[in-house]
């Protein structure tokens, strides 16, 4: 199977984000695709238990996390003003409600994490099993997800996201990012 690179261009013209900077965004996401689809051919004739192909191994969960979070991403974003806010009194209300006691303690939680020193993701993470809410920090693509969890909510915080608009103003571009959130689409991620 080969994987398709999904189109974003519907994200062109998203308040606080330049065309500019969405268009390099998107070029570097299909290089996560299109490195998806030569490690997995690769791997097909690689040699297990040799030193190349435990690098292949490796190297595949960090190509497809980028692809994936990638999606994840672009596909949590809107410039349709009506997905922009969440639904007062739903599953997803509760949740939030349940897990940090209000939605603006999350959100100053979720600011928080992302203003930390570094590079990587921060997740809006569900634990199904216990049916909780986890503001988690992944570090690079392959450090730091909570295995079984749902990634609702995915904000990249490397420097490619936001450098070329706000230079090194990270807390600017978090709040450009929380004004473009389709809340419609996390909360389908929920799916409760």
């Amino acid at each position: 199977m080969t994987y398709e690179e999904k189109k974003f261009d519907q994200l062109l013209g998203l308040a606080g984000f330049s065309d500019t900077l969405l268009k390099n965004h998107f070029t570097l996401y299909a290089g996560y695709v299109k490195n998806v689809n030569a490690l997995a051919e690769t791997l097909q004739t690689a040699k297990p238990g040799t030193p190349e192909y435990a690098e292949l191994k490796r190297r595949f969960g960090w190509e497809w996390n980028g692809m994936r979070l990638h999606e994840l991403y672009f596909g949590n974003m809107t410039k349709d003003d009506a997905n922009k806010t969440t639904t007062r009194d739903s599953a997803f209300e509760k949740a939030f409600t349940a897990s940090f006691g209000t939605f603006e303690s999350w959100l100053a939680d979720f600011k928080a994490t992302g203003a930390m020193r570094g590079i990587g993701w921060v997740i809006l993470a569900f634990d199904p099993e216990a049916k909780r809410l986890f503001n988690v920090w992944i570090n690079e693509h392959d450090v730091g997800h909570l295995a079984g969890a749902v990634s609702l909510l995915v904000m990249d915080v490397f420097e490619h996201a936001y450098m070329t608009d706000y230079g090194i103003k990270k807390a600017d571009y978090i709040e450009s990012f929380l004004k473009a959130i389709d809340w419609k689409v996390v909360e389908k991620r929920l799916g409760m």
